[in-house]
Order: C-alpha cells, then structure tokens, then sequence
C-alpha cells in the first residue's frame, strides 16, 4: 500500500487533472468525472492516522459536490493572474506553469477539507504545494477571490491571515505573526490585506491587528507591524520607510 504522503499528493494531482482537463495524461478523464475522486478521499479519510471527526462519508461527497464551484474560483485566480502578468501568454501556461497558481489551487482544495474539520490532509497538500513551489500558505487562511500570486517564491501566508478581492502578492512577501509566547498564541495573530491591494517583493507584514486598507500599495522591502489606510502608499525614500496617504 503506498504511503499517506504518496496518496495525498496524488489525490491533488488527480482533483487538478478533473478541474482542469488541459492537465490530463490519463485520457478517459474530463470534466465530469469527479466521481472518482470520492473513494481516493473516503480512503484517505479513513486512513488510521488521519481520524476524522465527522462522518467521513460526507466529507468525501461534499468535496465532490463543491468541486464545480472549485472550478470557478480557481478560474478567477487564473484570470487574475493573465490580467495580472503581462508575460502570461494564454491561461493554459497559468494552468500549466505558474508555481503561483499551483499554491493557490491547493490551499483552496486544502482550505475546503480545513473547514470541514479534517485534520493533518489539508496540511499535507498545502506543504506537498510548498514544497515544490517555494510558496507556504496555511490552509485554515481565508482568502478571497481572484488571488495573483506572481513568481510566487518564498511567499508566506500565515494560518489567521484574511485576505480580500482582487489582491496581488508578489515573491517574498510575508503575511506573519509576531513573536509571541505560545500560551498567548490564542485568536488572530497574522494580517488582514483588504481588497484590491498590491505587496510588492520582499515587503513583511506582521500582527493580527495589522489591517492593510483597500487599495493600498506596499512598497518593497518595507516592514509593517501597524495598519495602513485605504489608499495609502508605503515605501523606503533615502533608507527611511514613508506612508503617503
């Protein structure tokens, strides 16, 4: 019998292959198909490490059942990612290619199952995702629609982290916490980024009371432990970080 970690990730790469039948080697696979993901999950979900609270059963009919409705959302990621990236030739290279989508496609299958209250699977695909993307994301974050992700690399998403519409997150960027005692870890330690907000590289935001306001840009490189306005610009000028408003 092959190991959990094998048969989580290819139940990932089959769930993508369903999704989005441009992936697919196995050629009696199309869209309509999702059928036969509910015995790869129901024996993932039975697996004696994994101990599902709720009937196993019904977590495995209900991903089949959301999967059209995964679809669309991925497919909002995908657009925004072409209207994101002017070197995106065609959303089949999205699709295909771009390690940001992969992140993104599972923590969405992971944040699914996360909500559903299966442990240590959602975990396990979002990593098997890091791991080849350079991309972290927690699946219990709460992220929006049309996420772009663009070049992806050391982006890092943390588990309290809520994220609006329309946002666009460039490499290095770290959604986190501060560094705080665990016995004080309880509630909301990682940003919330409010619609239609653009973090550019390296830029590091940090606290759960840290609200980055809609439309707002963060520059580069910058440190942010405090809110930002709507609107707002923050970026270095002459080594000293500067909010405009």
């Amino acid at each position: 019998m092959k190991n959990l970690k094998k048969r989580i990730e290819q139940f990932y790469e089959l769930t993508m292959d369903i999704l989005f039948p441009i992936r697919n080697s196995i050629q009696h696979i199309n869209e309509m198909d999702v059928d036969i993901i509910y015995p790869e999950l129901l024996s993932i979900l039975n697996h004696s490490i994994v101990k599902c609270k709720g009937d196993n059963n019904h977590v495995a009919k209900a991903f089949c059942e959301y999967m059209p409705s995964m679809r669309a959302l991925l497919n909002k990621d995908v657009e925004a990612i072409y209207e994101g990236d002017p070197a995106a030739r065609s959303k089949e290279e999205i699709i295909l290619a771009y390690p940001g989508f992969t992140a993104v496609s599972a923590y969405r299958i992971a944040h699914f199952l996360e909500k559903n209250e299966v442990p240590l699977v959602p975990r396990m695909i979002t990593e098997h995702a890091h791991s080849i993307t350079g991309v972290d994301i927690h699946p219990s974050a709460k992220i929006g629609e049309y996420l772009c992700i663009d070049h992806g690399t050391g982006v890092v998403i943390g588990e309290t982290t809520v994220i609006g519409k329309h946002v666009k997150i460039y490499q290095g960027v770290t959604l986190g916490a501060l560094s705080i005692p665990r016995r004080e870890c309880k509630g909301k330690r990682h940003p919330t980024i409010e619609d239609h907000v653009v973090i550019y590289a390296q830029a590091i935001i940090l606290g759960g009371d840290t609200v980055i306001g809609e439309h707002a840009v963060i520059g580069g490189n910058v440190w942010i432990t405090e809110s930002v306005a709507p609107h707002s610009k923050v970026y270095y000028e002459n080594t000293k970080q500067k909010v405009k408003e």
